[in-house]
């Protein structure tokens, strides 16, 4: 299988010929599996966010005692915010310190950390604990809780998967089933709430009918119905009442926590996911695309540059900084596409550049933020990276500080610096892409040009109305622009207190401008905390907090910033890169004095527990190994970032891949959308394998270099050579009907393009769209006879719905 549940695995002791116990060599045991025997699972999910509750029995099925490891994947947006193991001999309990003024570490144990970090076959982010050992038939009770953004899907429903820690139904350390049973007992209890009311709940397994627990159908439980198959994930998939591009839930506050702090008040849960329609491709289009390129690739990949400034679209802006030889862009600020600016761009870029010094790319990158931005155009950036530019902690907080003004598609030559591409994409909400063919490097930055051309929202802002006494802060800010298929999830705590909060209501707006109109969206909400107590919404604030914290305290401005990531990081539960998991054991047998009957106090000590990253050594053969599943914020943003680097040493084996057929079918979805992709196996397990001729590449770079920006091409020699037809013919060829010789030859370049469309349709997809639009604005009435006269003269036999006639 593709995931890894984990959940407790073991290692057997070996007998001595003294009858006594010795360990074997730590390194040379593999890890198996404890036998789960029971799951109970405890879901709230209000609206997006979700709390789960689980207690987990395992047993130990051999004949051997067994030392026990606890490990838990964590996918991104989730945090783990209480965790205690209990056995008949003792009790584990998980707790947060200062990394700084309590550096408690366990006494040993931490080889078996090691080699889970080393040898385990899957990638990721993994929280693991060390429960000690487990003699044979004894149980071990396991009880954890963690909180969890849930997706949006497109129709509105908000989307959970359970871990498959808490459904191991086949993976690596417990086997397939061979039955459609599970093979331990699972209950799984689902409350929902949503003061748009719930409406319905889809899932793949079979549930108990749903139930109201509130008149207005606010609230709503449901269940497992007997025991699910074994072949899949469990997904939930609840679906509330008026699914607007905007929502806004209220959480209460912990009563015990002071007012005016994180947890003591109110939170709104707000989500904006606006309703943005698809863009046609090769029409106008805003946005300010702004390239950063180095060395390596001012040398090797002109081609690759040649394709991204060809196929951006008219409307846009842009610039481009050579960020090792200077921080100063081409322009002093982006300028609009234009056929002019776009040959001035062209002529000022190096043909190479200079190898001498460290890459700035810290300082391109403050000049950047720095430049305005042209009004109603997102602002992404390309920023292509030929090894580890120093400074990596301080790039890493700037693009963090201005993560809600722009989106980064990073770009990595190198393993070293192909975590910090990472890092860059996740933090923005753009992609990342390790490059390790010049064959495939103009395909992998198209595909990249692709999602950025997105249309989006633009202009987003939100505000509020609320009764006297009250206010609002947002926290972390809100994104100056929305992309379409993404959704926002903000978190915004309200101070203050009104005269009485159970029949007063607020009202937020959301206004952001589409395609030059602007829109306004007005919802009104019940200031009554919703909630059970269980303070979902909070944690995962805590945890979008302290992520804005981590630009402050990296940038120097004093020790405030620190202190109060720590405060909330140990008030909450959730982990934050100051402060570390430490495990207390504590001993469940007392020990008695002789003489006086006293109780001694239990005997605390320290055992390994920490957030691990599993450096993967085995993927599915089916599909590429360059594909992987990135580690969590946690590590990105971790002092010490060159643990980063750690995560990229299998990725030198990359090109060295085994082709999967194309009857392969693709894994189960990951926990991010957000993967590594190595370009010689990008199209793997699809439909179409694209093919590479170095030849008929050096055509396709002649030929696009000739297109006009405006996706035109000119009636001339350097056209009729790449065509390879004579200039005199081309011209004699010419329909009468055709009055302007650029719309013959666009036709006769597009034309030609398709004739060899195995090589260049991924290519040429973005031009060739440009192309067909200016045709398409100059000429219909032209176009079925230039067609006809091109295949003709080409031997080609390009359909009419190429030109969308």
């Amino acid at each position: 299988m593709w995931h890894q549940s984990f959940g407790l695995l073991g290692k057997s002791y070996a007998h001595d010929t003294t009858g006594s116990f010795f360990l074997g060599k730590w390194l040379r045991v593999p890890l198996y599996p404890v036998s789960l025997c029971s799951a109970v699972v405890d879901v709230a999910i209000q609206d997006y966010v979700a709390d789960v509750a689980a207690e987990l029995i395992y047993q130990n099925k051999s004949q051997t005692s067994t030392e026990v490891l606890f490990v838990f994947p964590l996918g991104p947006h989730m945090a783990i915010y209480s965790f205690q193991a209990r056995s008949e001999d003792a009790k584990v309990h998980a707790v947060l310190q200062d990394e700084v003024q309590q550096p408690h570490e366990a006494t040993g144990g931490w080889e078996n950390l090691e080699y889970l970090r080393d040898q385990s076959e899957y990638p990721g982010e993994a929280f693991a604990c060390f429960l000690g050992t487990l003699s044979p038939g004894r149980e071990v009770v396991v009880t954890l809780r963690y909180v969890q953004e849930l997706p949006r899907e497109p129709d509105g429903a908000a989307r959970f998967v359970l871990s498959p820690t808490l459904n191991p139904y086949g993976t690596l350390y417990v086997w397939n089933c061979r039955t459609s049973k599970l093979h331990y007992s699972l209950l799984l209890t689902a409350s929902l709430q949503s003061p748009r009311g719930v409406v319905d709940v889809q899932a793949n397994f079979a549930l108990t009918p749903l139930i109201y627990t509130a008149q207005d159908h606010s609230t709503a439980q449901v269940s497992l119905a007997g025991s699910p198959q074994c072949h899949h994930d469990l997904e939930l998939l609840v679906y509330y009442g008026d699914p607007t591009a905007v929502s806004a839930v209220v959480e209460k506050g912990d009563p015990e926590a002071p007012p005016g702090s994180l947890l003591g008040d109110p939170m709104v849960l707000v989500t904006l996911a606006p309703s943005i329609p698809e863009a046609v491709p090769g029409q106008r289009q805003s946005g300010e695309f702004i390239f950063l390129l180095n060395t390596t690739f001012l040398e090797h990949a002109q081609d690759s540059l040649l394709f991204l400034l060809k196929s951006l679209p008219l409307g846009c802006y842009f610039n481009i900084y050579c960020y090792e030889e200077t921080s100063v862009g081409i322009y002093s600020q982006s300028v609009e596409y234009t056929q002019d600016n776009l040959t001035e761009a062209m002529r000022r870029i190096p043909s190479t550049g200079s190898s001498l010094g460290d890459s700035n790319l810290l300082e391109t990158l403050r000049s950047v933020y720095n430049t305005p931005r042209p009004h109603r155009h997102p602002r992404q950036l390309f920023i292509f990276m030929a090894g580890l530019p120093p400074d990596v902690e301080a790039i890493a907080a700037e693009v963090c500080r201005h993560r809600n003004s722009h989106r980064c598609f990073s770009f990595c030559f190198s393993e070293d610096s192909a975590a910090l591409a990472m890092a860059l994409a996740k933090e923005t909400g753009g992609e990342a892409a390790y490059v390790s063919s010049d064959n495939r490097r103009s395909f992998v930055v198209l595909k990249c040009l692709k999602q950025a051309l997105k249309p989006a929202a633009e202009g987003v802002s939100l505000s509020w109305t609320l009764p006297r006494g009250l206010e609002v802060e947002v926290l972390g800010g809100t994104p100056q622009s929305i992309f379409q298929g993404q959704h926002n999830l903000l978190y915004a705590q309200i101070h203050g207190q009104a005269q009485d909060t159970t029949v007063a209501k607020g009202v937020m707006t959301l206004q952001y401008s589409l395609d030059g109109q602007d829109v306004t969206y007005t919802i009104e909400f019940p200031l009554c905390p919703q909630g059970d107590g269980r303070l979902a919404g909070h944690r995962l604030a805590a945890r979008c907090l302290m992520k804005r914290l981590l630009p402050e305290s990296v940038s120097g401005s004093g020790e405030e910033p620190r202190h109060r990531a720590v405060e909330i990081s140990l008030t909450s539960g959730i982990i934050c890169p100051f402060t570390s998991y430490v495990g207390v054991r504590t001993p469940q047998r007392v020990t008695w004095y002789q003489r006086p009957l006293a109780l001694l106090p239990p005997r605390q000590s320290l055992i390994p527990c920490q957030i691990v990253e599993l450096r993967g050594s085995r993927i599915s053969s089916c599909y590429p190994k360059s594909i992987w599943v990135p580690p969590g914020w946690l590590t990105a943003v971790r002092a010490s970032w060159l643990a980063l680097r750690q995560l990229t040493h299998d990725i030198a084996a990359l090109p060295q891949r085994r082709a999967c057929s194309k009857a392969c079918k693709p894994p189960p979805p990951l926990f991010s959308s957000l993967k590594y992709v190595d370009p010689m196996e990008f199209g793997l397990c699809s439909s179409t394998l694209w093919r590479w001729c170095p030849e008929a590449a050096a055509k396709c770079q002649e030929l696009v270099a000739l297109q006009n920006a405006d996706g035109s091409w000119a009636l001339s020699s350097g056209l009729a050579s790449v065509l390879e037809v004579d200039e005199d013919e081309i011209k004699g060829k010419m329909p009468d009907e055709v009055m302007e010789p650029s719309i013959w030859a666009t036709v006769m370049a597009v034309t030609w393009l398709h004739r060899h469309d195995e090589y260049y349709q991924d290519l040429c997809e973005l031009l060739e769209a440009k192309a067909v639009t200016w045709l398409c604005s100059q000429a219909v009435s032209q176009l079925d006879k230039c067609l006809e006269t091109a295949n003709t003269l080409l031997g080609s036999s390009v359909k009419p719905s190429v030109f969308r006639l």
